[in-house]
């Protein structure tokens, strides 16, 4: 299995991205699915996970602004990203059973 993550960019702080991870080589249905940043000089922090069943959980920084989504038949996993602000600047990465993307930069920047 293999995960692209594309989608990093440079934003304005209060816009909007969206990532998005797709995995070749196997399916993605009956997997949880991971979102995690590395920002500048620290470690990589857990953001997002949407588990098999759909259901979405964040960590406290990104609570009501981001949003994770799946489309199984499309082998995909999306990370919608609102309000943006400094602190979200950082290189994003999705996993799954213990694979890794090569990651995506964002960063956040007037």
């Amino acid at each position: 299995v293999k995960l692209v993550e594309s989608g990093g960019g440079l934003v304005q702080p209060g816009g909007s991205l969206r990532l998005s991870c797709v995995a070749s080589g196997d399916t993605l249905d009956d997997y949880d699915i991971g979102w995690f940043r590395r920002a500048p000089g620290k470690q990589r922090l857990w953001v997002a996970l949407i588990g098999a069943d759909g259901m979405g959980h964040y960590a406290e920084a990104v609570k009501g602004r981001f949003t994770i989504s799946r489309d199984n038949g499309k082998k995909s996993v999306s990370l919608h990203m609102q309000r943006m602000i400094a602190e979200d600047t950082a290189v994003y990465f999705c996993t799954m059973r213990a694979i890794w993307g090569q990651g995506t930069q964002v960063t956040v920047s007037s």
